[in-house]
C-alpha cells in the first residue's frame, strides 16, 4: 500500500523518476576509474597505486549492499534512499579534499558504503509498478542506471581536464544534495510488507543464498562475470593512458561505445519472458566470452578495442537485467534481500577483477588482462550451465517466466524464504 500526502505520479513516472536517480547514484561508484592518472599525478604517487580506488570502492559498495540493501525489506525504502543519498554527498565531499593517496582510498571505500541506491530503488520499482513485468521494470531502472554509469565515465574524464580530478568529485556532490531534495518531494512512501529485527535479516540473506539452488547459480555466476567486468575497466584505463598514450577526457568518452549496453538492458529483461530462465541467462554470459575474443587484439588495434566494449557491455548489463529480473519473480517480501545476494556477489567479483586486472597488467600486459576475463567468463558459463536440480526444475527454472505463473512460484519460494526469516 502506497501511502503519500501529495500527489502519487503514475506508475511509468515513478519508474522514469527511479531510473534517473539510479543514473545518478550508480555514476558514483565509477567516477574515479577516468581520473586515475591524474589523481596520480597530483599527489604524487604511480598509477597502479590509485589501481586501489575503485578496488575500494567496489569492495564498500558490496559491504553496504550486504548490511543496508536488507533493511528495503523491513524499513521504508523511501527514507533509506533520502538518507544514503545525503550520505553519500559528505563522502563525494571527503573524496574532493582527500589530500594523499590513502585518505582518498579510504574516502572511496566510504563513499561505495554508502552508495547502494539502485538496489534499493529496483525492487521499489517493481513494487510501484503494479502488474507490469518486473523484468521489464528492471530493464527500464538498470538501463537509467547504464547511461549514468557511462555518462558519469565521460563527465568525469572531461571535468578532470578543466577544472582538475577534485572538482569531479565536488560537483557530484552537489548533485547528490539536489537530487535528495527532489526525491523527497516526488517519491511516494511504501511501507515495507513485514518488520523484521536487523539481526534476522542480516541472518536470512546467506539462508536465501543456502536454500535455493537457483539464487546460488544466478549470483555465483554473476559474481564471475563482475570479476570479468571488473578486469577490463580498471585495465582499459592503463591500455589508453599508456599504450595509446590518451588523456582523461578520451578516457572517459571511451565508455560511451559501450551505450548498446543501456539498449541491451531494456531488451535482455524480455529474455526469460520469451525463451526461459535458463536460456536467458546463459546467452548474455556468452556473449561476454565472445568480447574478450574480440578484444584480444585490442592491445594494438583500436577499432578492435571499441569493438570490444560493445560487446562485453552488452552482455555483462544484459546479464544483470535477466538475473534480477528472474530472482524478482520470487517472493516480493524477499527482494530487497535477493538484491543483496546478487549485487554482494556481483561487486565483491568487480572488486576482485579490478584487483587482478591491475596485477595482470603490471605482470604480462593486454594479453594477460584477457586471459583473466575470458576465464572468467567461460567459469561464470559453467556454473549457469551446470545440470538443473529438482529443486531448480520444480521452480520452473526452465521454463518461460510466463507460463509458469507468477503467483504459483511466489507461494512457493515465498513460503521457504519466509521460513529463512
Amino acid at each position: 500500500m502506497i501511502e503519500n500526502d501529495r500527489e502519487t505520479p503514475g506508475p511509468r513516472r515513478v519508474t522514469a523518476l527511479l531510473a534517473t536517480t539510479s543514473a545518478l547514484t550508480g555514476a558514483n561508484i565509477y567516477l574515479g576509474q577516468p581520473l586515475l592518472g591524474s589523481a596520480a599525478a597530483a599527489l604524487h604517487v604511480p598509477p597502479a597505486t590509485l589501481g586501489a580506488v575503485p578496488t575500494a570502492t567496489q569492495i564498500g559498495y558490496a559491504a553496504g549492499i550486504a548490511l543496508l540493501v536488507p533493511l528495503g525489506d523491513s524499513l521504508d525504502r523511501r527514507r533509506l534512499v533520502l538518507g544514503l543519498c545525503a550520505a553519500s554527498a559528505g563522502a563525494l565531499a571527503a573524496c574532493a579534499l582527500a589530500p594523499t593517496a590513502g585518505l582518498l582510498v579510504v574516502a572511496a571505500f566510504v563513499l561505495g558504503l554508502l552508495s547502494p541506491v539502485p538496489q534499493l530503488v529496483a525492487p521499489l520499482a517493481v513494487a510501484l509498478a503494479g502488474d507490469r513485468s518486473p523484468a521489464r521494470t528492471v530493464g527500464t531502472v538498470q538501463a537509467g542506471l547504464l547511461v549514468g554509469v557511462l555518462a558519469s565515465r565521460t563527465y568525469s574524464g572531461a571535468l578532470a581536464e578543466l577544472a582538475g580530478w577534485r572538482a569531479v568529485f565536488g560537483c557530484s556532490c552537489a548533485l547528490a544534495l539536489l537530487l535528495a531534495l527532489v526525491l523527497r518531494r516526488a517519491l511516494p512512501t511504501v511501507p515495507a510488507a513485514r518488520a523484521t529485527p536487523y539481526r534476522e535479516l542480516l541472518a536470512s540473506v546467506p539462508r536465501l543464498f543456502a536454500t535455493h539452488p537457483a539464487v546460488r547459480r544466478i549470483t555465483v555466476s554473476g559474481g564471475l562475470v563482475g570479476v570479468s567486468f571488473g578486469a577490463f575497466w580498471t585495465a582499459l584505463t592503463f591500455l589508453l593512458d599508456q599504450r595509446y598514450h590518451y588523456g582523461s577526457t578520451v578516457v572517459g568518452l571511451f565508455g560511451l561505445v559501450a551505450v548498446a549496453g543501456a539498449l541491451a538492458s531494456s531488451a535482455a529483461g524480455r529474455l526469460a519472458d520469451r525463451f526461459g530462465r535458463r536460456r536467458a541467462v546463459l546467452a548474455p554470459i556468452a556473449v561476454t566470452a565472445v568480447a574478450w575474443a574480440v578484444l584480444l587484439p585490442g592491445g594494438s588495434g583500436i577499432l578492435w578495442l571499441t569493438a570490444g566494449v560493445v560487446v562485453l557491455d552488452v552482455g555483462t548489463w544484459g546479464n544483470q537485467a535477466v538475473c534480477q529480473g528472474v530472482l524478482f519473480t520470487l517472493g516480493p517480501e524477499l527482494h530487497s534481500r535477493l538484491n543483496t545476494c546478487w549485487f554482494t556477489l556481483r561487486f565483491l567479483g568487480i572488486a576482485a577483477g579490478s584487483l587482478v586486472g591491475s596485477f595482470a597488467w603490471a605482470h604480462g600486459g593486454w594479453p594477460a588482462v584477457v586471459a583473466v576475463g575470458a576465464a572468467a567468463s567461460l567459469a561464470a558459463l559453467l556454473v549457469a550451465g551446470l545440470p538443473t536440480s529438482s529443486a531448480e526444475r520444480a521452480n520452473g527454472w526452465n521454463r518461460r517466466n510466463g507460463r509458469n505463473g507468477r503467483n504459483g512460484r511466489t507461494g512457493r519460494v515465498g513460503s521457504r524464504g519466509a521460513g529463512s526469516g
